[in-house]
């Protein structure tokens, strides 16, 4: 297939666009660098819409801006039960999560687990969400780099450098603060520009919205009622909608990249705030995301014809630098590069908060000023490297089969972590021992389980489970190692919950 160029008026929009996720960075500099609590939570102060339009833009990568129109273009809109399956969990999510994070004040996710489980338990999940972010973030980089490079003649190096290199200075510039302001622009170009796409795409279609709508009829491209039935070729939308549950309860009560951002608003109330604006995002985003990919099998049925053997996976970028104008071309590129450094830019920020807060303030003492802030500023460049470095060796090897493994092996924690949280808070007999051996009993579980014929969003849902009851029966074995649970269960949440002498001492310091 004959590659494009992206000419002169595309590269000077992306290049404004880069320069000004720069400027963000630099603006918030030295208000970030006051201490820990700016930098990472920056300090309380922003806004409820503009922390859940940060919410939302950190779940949403580049992978899932093409993913998401290439899945309805090659089926149907099923795997939209996802995004519903988000809003079905806010009200779960505000009434038996945010209150424990809120009262504990805690900076990462696991703060809760080391008071509930101890620091083992705390230790291990943080552990485990830096190696896999570190290795999300070379994904992130690559699979765009390789979708963007295979229809447009740009040098993929570059592509790597200016998505990644660029996402590490303004994290370590502009902290929390910088981030998520970034994430606001991010988030309003990818919506913004997934828009425009859907929007010139059913212009260029002959008859327009009406041939696209009469083609999805049709062709079976909305939802038909095989999408039903479970057993059937088509993706069930009661599996999808319940093992996304699972997946979006991992990511909103046990993922840090995520849970950071309930402590950046200045209450509870604007913190549930956030979370129905993320919710409300995820719901505009079906028929915009999803309608694009329905627009483009329009077009390509109709106006022309795709290359013989093109790969599906960048269809998105392809329409970008083959049929809009010049300059519109390089704002969706530069929507693409938003949803990369989006998602980045929270992973590197959130490993720092976990290095800094899990490990060095915990086992070193902590200290409030800069030279933790240095600390972590320090970890975003070491792990920005090592992400980017992965990226660039896939992108000059295409060795993703590696890295794809070491996701999930990563990943088979994630889950059942999610469970563990869950274990926490609804029950009161969950304990050290019995948590430990049963996120690794867990693991193993989904580990053969994904070996099945079944759907990831099976494999999940078998994977929360077999986390929560495994810990759970197991913790019985051990009744001795009970911890002290008042203020931190769903029984006891109205409790004052009061820290351990040990805990004390480091908070206090």
């Amino acid at each position: 297939m004959e590659k494009v160029g992206l000419g002169t008026a595309n590269w000077i929009v992306l290049i404004i666009y880069l320069l000004a996720m720069l400027a963000v960075g630099i603006y918030f500099t030295k208000r970030s660098g006051k201490d820990t609590d700016a930098f990472f939570t920056a300090g309380g102060k922003i806004p409820a819409w503009a922390a859940g339009f940060s919410i939302y833009a950190t779940t949403l990568s580049a992978i899932t801006f093409m993913s998401t129109p290439e899945q309805a273009f090659l089926t149907d809109w099923s795997y939209a039960a996802g995004n519903l399956a988000i809003f079905a969990i806010i009200p779960v999510l505000i009434y038996f999560y945010i209150p424990f994070f809120r009262k504990l004040n805690v900076t990462t996710a696991y703060e809760y687990l080391e008071e509930r489980f101890g620091v083992s338990m705390r230790s291990i999940s943080s552990l485990l969400f830096i190696l896999f972010h570190i290795g999300r973030v070379a994904i992130v980089v690559y699979l765009p780099t390789l979708a963007i490079t295979s229809v447009s003649d740009i040098n993929p190096v570059l592509i790597a450098a200016a998505v990644g290199v660029l996402c590490i200075i303004y994290t370590f510039l502009g902290g929390m603060e910088g981030v998520i302001w970034s994430d606001v622009i991010q988030g309003i170009l990818l919506l913004g520009g997934a828009l425009l796409i859907l929007i010139l795409g059913i212009s260029l279609v002959d008859g327009g919205f009406s041939t696209v709508v009469n083609d999805a009829v049709s062709d079976g491209k909305f939802f038909t009622a095989d999408n039903w039935k479970f057993g059937t070729a088509a993706a069930a939308i009661p599996i999808i909608f319940l093992g996304s549950i699972f997946n979006n309860l991992h990511q909103y009560t046990a993922s840090q990249d995520v849970v950071q951002r309930y402590q950046t608003t200045s209450s509870v109330k604007e913190t549930n705030k956030s979370l129905w604006t993320n919710g409300f995002l995820a719901l505009i985003t079906i028929p915009i995301f999803y309608g694009m990919g329905t627009v483009l099998y329009s077009f390509y049925t109709h106006a022309e014809a795709l290359p013989e053997g093109f790969n599906t996976s960048a269809v998105v970028p392809y329409f970008i630098v083959t049929s809009l104008p010049a300059g519109i071309a390089g704002l969706m590129i530069a929507a693409i590069f938003a949803a990369c450094q989006s998602t980045i830019s929270s992973s590197l920020n959130s490993i720092s908060a976990c290095v800094v807060t899990d490990f060095k303030q915990r086992f070193f003492g902590k200290d409030h000023g800069k030279s933790d802030v240095l600390l972590a500023r320090w970890a975003i460049i070491i792990a920005g490297i090592l992400g980017v470095g992965a990226a660039l060796y896939l992108v000059s090897t295409n060795r993703a089969e590696t890295w794809n493994l070491f996701l999930a092996i990563t990943g088979l924690f994630g889950v059942p972590i999610a469970g563990i949280f869950a274990l926490g808070i609804f029950t009161k007999r969950a304990n050290t021992p019995g948590v430990l051996i049963g996120l690794v009993l867990a693991a193993i579980t989904s580990y053969f389980v994904g070996k099945t014929s079944l759907t990831p969003f099976a494999v999940s849902m078998v994977s929360f489970f077999s986390s929560f009851i495994f810990g759970y029966i197991i913790s019985l074995f051990f009744p001795n190692a009970n911890k002290n649970i008042n203020g931190l269960t769903i029984y006891t949440k109205n409790e004052e919950y009061i820290r351990s002498d040990a805990r004390k001492d480091y908070k206090g310091a």
